[in-house]
């Protein structure tokens, strides 16, 4: 029996709120890894917003890919989706295109608006880094018998 997750199922999967974990190739020095928001469409890609002049920042404009995780932690329906892929695009973040959607998606309207009015400063050089997926893995254990 197959674990893997269908192309549905690993998309929608990826368009589901998770708070991701971003990976970036760095040389002489091992991948930079960390915490991040993002969102997916199929059509668009997966994006995620950093400032241009973060490590983040910085590290995606030089290895110009990486790799995303998201995952559920909740056993015995243990599900990850993986991907990796090229840049497609960078783009400086529009407040209320990017920005704002971004923050409403995690934190919903109220608490969004609150974060995108005290980040203003933070969020100057912000930018948008969309990636085509290119290599999925995933897993999904409430394929199992009985897991869910």
């Amino acid at each position: 029996m197959s674990m893997n997750m269908t192309r549905a199922e690993r998309e929608a999967f990826l368009a589901d709120l998770h708070v991701g974990v971003i990976s970036i190739e760095v040389p002489d020095a091992a991948p930079l890894a960390a915490p991040i928001w993002y969102d997916y469409r199929p059509e668009t890609g997966l994006w995620v917003i950093t400032g241009e002049s973060s490590r983040k920042g910085k590290a995606l404009l030089a290895a110009r890919r990486f790799t995303l995780v998201a995952q559920t932690e909740e056993p015995p329906a243990y599900k990850y989706v993986s991907v990796s892929g090229p840049l497609v695009d960078v783009r400086p973040a529009d407040r209320e295109a990017d920005t704002r959607p971004m923050a409403h998606r995690y934190f919903g309207p109220e608490l969004g608006d609150w974060y995108v009015e005290s980040q203003a400063e933070e969020q100057q050089d912000g930018r948008v880094f969309v990636m085509r997926p290119e290599r999925w893995l995933t897993v999904d254990y409430s394929k199992m018998g009985g897991a869910e």
